[in-house]
């Protein structure tokens, strides 16, 4: 909300945090925006606040697979991603909502386990299919 205090912008359209992860700058000097990005990634061994069903060790983390939905942040962006493709340790998302962003930009993965978000890995924006 206190970005409507230095701005111009309309106070009601910045309360209640409705503008994070939201990028505001002149036009032609901003990242490009991206509707679909092929990342590298890295996935950790192990699921972080997930026990397995007999109490044992913490659960293993699945490989991406295709059509997969995935909650992807990039910086403070959160947006959900479907993998179109997966091939070693790179893999094709297509996001639910364009976002502007660079390459080489880090993010990080979660996966819906049990009604919740956990984080799954991370990567790194290669390329990906830019909007106008």
């Amino acid at each position: 909300g206190l970005i409507g205090v230095g701005t111009r912008i309309d106070p009601t359209l910045t309360r209640a945090d409705r503008l994070v992860g939201q990028v505001l700058g002149l036009k032609g000097q901003l990242p490009d925006v991206f509707a679909e990005m092929e990342i590298s990634y890295y996935l950790l061994r192990r699921l972080l606040g997930v026990k397995t069903s007999d109490g044992g060790k913490q659960a293993k983390v699945q490989k991406l697979q295709r059509a997969e939905i995935l909650m992807v942040n990039i910086g403070s962006t959160a947006t959900g991603g479907k993998v179109v493709a997966v091939k070693g340790d790179l893999a094709k998302i297509a996001l639910t909502t364009p976002v502007c962003t660079q390459e080489g930009e880090k993010i990080a993965l979660s996966r819906r386990v049990d009604k919740h978000w956990r984080l799954i890995g991370w990567g790194q924006i290669r390329k990906g299919s830019k909007i106008e």
